[in-house]
């Protein structure tokens, strides 16, 4: 994945929620563009969560990017 991907996600006007997938088949929600920090160099993010947890995730291990609906769910991929 490239950071400039989700770069895109984080500043898009308006700001939607979206789910991180990783190769390990883990899933991370971004709730808010300010709940995540990536690294100077571009190869690392934390993500933070409501209740104060958070990940710190290789961007070279972003498999997918996936952009949810207002009530939660995901977009439809077609």
């Amino acid at each position: 994945m490239k950071i400039s991907e989700i770069r895109n996600l984080l500043h898009a006007e308006p700001f939607r929620p979206f789910v991180i997938r990783v190769a390990d088949g883990g899933r991370i929600r971004v709730v808010h563009p300010d709940f995540v920090a990536l690294a100077p160099t571009g190869r690392e993010m934390s993500v933070y969560q409501p209740n104060g947890d958070h990940q710190i995730i290789d961007v070279m291990l972003v498999t997918r990017l996936e952009p949810t609906v207002r009530n939660g769910q995901k977009k439809s991929q077609k």
